[in-house]
């Protein structure tokens, strides 16, 4: 799976062995690790909410539906912003 505009590179990370005692299979917590280092990516505005889909493995819907469950702004727009967004609704 690639991200436009690059490449891809794989990245070794060493958790806390409470995280893997908590009965959770290996796939699971590789899943919820990708998913939440996107999501900060995302939410720290150094990648775009595709690309964070993408290296959560997820559609784009499906992650902005989680990010938002998980307390991150799936919108940024300033007050200004809105007031034109909605200006016509």
């Amino acid at each position: 799976m690639g991200y436009a505009g690059g490449m891809t590179a794989t990245l070794a990370i060493d958790l806390p062995t409470c995280l893997t005692l908590q009965g959770k299979s290996r796939t699971e917590l590789e899943q919820r690790s990708k998913f939440l280092l996107a999501l900060k990516y995302f939410e720290l505005g150094e990648i775009t909410s595709g690309q964070a889909a993408q290296m959560a493995g997820m559609g784009r819907v499906a992650f902005l539906n989680e990010a938002s469950r998980n307390g991150v702004a799936v919108i940024d727009m300033d007050e200004e912003e809105m007031e034109l967004e909605f200006a016509h609704v």
